[in-house]
């Protein structure tokens, strides 16, 4: 498998972390599972349609061209057929900010964005198709975010990205009353815009973020025993963060590393 990740234009920074391109050998045919995990972000996968297409539960085929919300359940996709795929990685607040949907709409599941494409007129998914080129596709798809950027004219409310902000960086730890008192709303209030605007509630988020600070530790294997993990992490103890490493992968730390092999960040294929 080929992974490349490629940064996007100066004008989408704010709405997009990057995209990233994920190709299988012409002789490598075999079915692949993935397994996209809980991370905070929105995003957006392009599957060739004449070199394989992609499944979801209960073999539910994916559309060609689609935006996937907020991942909190365990999910896992399947890939029939040659892999030749462009993610979008969104930041967190991405389906509101772009496309001024209410991404609580999306989470855990997702959206045909080509039929969306085509109320407006726009025939994406042919137009992708068409062109050879994978810096062509991203291109377009640059294009046609820019596009609809410009004609999302309802600003979000800029308290969000600002909590959202402060709970990565404290790594889930901040004080959500804290934040609820800074944007001067009630608890109701900032929860319904954060859910409106993210997709997840700030707890919720909260908890991805603590989840993902930990992952990376267990990634980096920058630690003697789980404990460890637990502890520079806030968690109460290890068989909390062991409950919530499984609530938010679908398998203990040992189990995932055992059975996960993860080219693109957050979306690991599974060994089986």
């Amino acid at each position: 498998m080929k992974f490349e990740r490629i940064q996007p234009p100066a004008c989408l920074k704010d709405y997009v972390r990057y995209f990233w391109v994920l190709e299988s050998s012409d002789t490598d045919l075999a079915p692949k599972t993935f397994l996209p995990l809980a991370d905070g972000c929105p995003g957006l996968l392009f599957q060739e349609p004449d070199r394989g297409a992609f499944y979801g539960p209960m073999q539910q085929k994916l559309p060609g061209i689609f935006v996937y919300g907020q991942t909190v359940n365990t999910i896992e996709l399947y890939s029939v057929g040659n892999v030749r795929m462009i993610g979008v990685y969104f930041r967190p607040d991405a389906l509101n900010s772009i496309f001024r949907l209410n991404a609580s709409e999306l989470t855990d599941t997702c959206l045909d964005l080509n039929a969306w494409a085509e109320e407006q007129g726009v025939s994406l998914l042919e137009q992708l198709v068409a062109i050879r080129s994978t810096v062509g596709k991203i291109e377009r798809l640059s294009a046609y975010l820019i596009d609809q950027i410009k004609k999302n004219t309802a600003r979000p409310d800029a308290m969000i990205p600002y909590a959202v902000a402060r709970i990565i960086q404290s790594k889930g730890a901040v004080s959500l009353k804290e934040l609820q008192k800074t944007a001067h709303l009630s608890e109701r209030s900032f929860e319904r815009k954060f859910n409106q605007q993210v997709g997840i509630s700030p707890k919720v988020f909260s908890r991805v973020c603590r989840f993902q600070a930990s992952l990376r530790q267990f990634r980096a294997d920058d630690f003697n025993r789980l404990s460890d993990i637990a502890f520079d992490n806030l968690y109460a103890d290890q068989s909390h963060f062991i409950r919530s490493f499984k609530e938010f992968s679908g398998f203990s730390p040992n189990q995932f590393q055992k059975r996960s092999f993860e080219l693109v960040e957050n979306f690991p294929q599974l060994i089986q």
